[in-house]
């Protein structure tokens, strides 16, 4: 019991480092980044709060129409930003059903003793769907994953670069940095990729749950 309540304090801290992260690059950007950014707040706070073991905060039995009622919008919101631009919006859709799922799930009768803690337990779910989102997430953190991993690189990503001219002479290349409103870090790709990566993890440590 102590082991499962750390556990799920250690998944409450990480969805909560993710969507705090998320909520300070929304403030920092702006236009699809933007949107993009709360979409993922949103999603990493919700799954912070759902994650808090309740041999410890025990919710009311009410909270999982609020957090259905909540990541439904956000499918919904989801499912037209990738009827129109597709892309990461995909993604966002499928997280979005995804804690909707969960949280219809944990809402059953049969979940309310499995979800103390996120201990081990028999919760509702339908195995068939629980299994092809776990797949998918798998799939998806292990590609984040590779993605990641240091790869050689000739070039440095800041400062200018000397490279040979016509005649040999030495001509300085400049190298851009990520570009967009606010502070750099909004716009690092890969710091996004980490908060994406966090939170798939995260799901796959709910859904195994269920």
């Amino acid at each position: 019991m102590h082991g499962a309540t750390l556990s799920g304090w250690l998944l409450v801290v990480l969805c909560a480092a993710t969507g705090v992260y998320c909520l300070l690059r929304m403030r920092a950007c702006a236009g699809e980044e933007r949107r993009a950014a709360g979409g993922e707040a949103l999603m990493g706070l919700g799954m912070a709060v759902m994650a808090l073991p309740a041999t410890v905060v025990a919710q009311p039995e009410w909270s999982w129409a609020v957090y259905a009622a909540v990541f439904g919008g956000a499918a919904l919101s989801g499912l037209a930003g990738a009827a129109r631009r597709g892309g990461h919006h995909l993604h966002h859709l499928v997280g979005s059903l995804a804690m909707l799922y969960m949280a219809v799930a944990m809402a059953a009768p049969v979940a309310q003793g499995a979800h103390s803690g996120h201990a081990t337990g028999t919760a509702g779910g339908i195995p068939v769907l629980t299994g092809g989102l776990l797949l998918y997430y798998t799939v998806y953190v292990l590609r984040a994953g590779a993605r990641l991993a240091p790869a050689p690189s000739a070039v440095p990503s800041t400062g200018p670069v000397t490279a040979p001219g016509p005649g040999l002479a030495p001509v300085t290349l400049p190298v851009t940095g990520p570009s967009g409103p606010g502070p750099a870090w909004a716009h690092r790709p890969e710091l996004t990729l980490v908060c994406r990566l966090s939170m798939a993890l995260a799901t796959v440590a709910m859904l195994v749950t269920l």
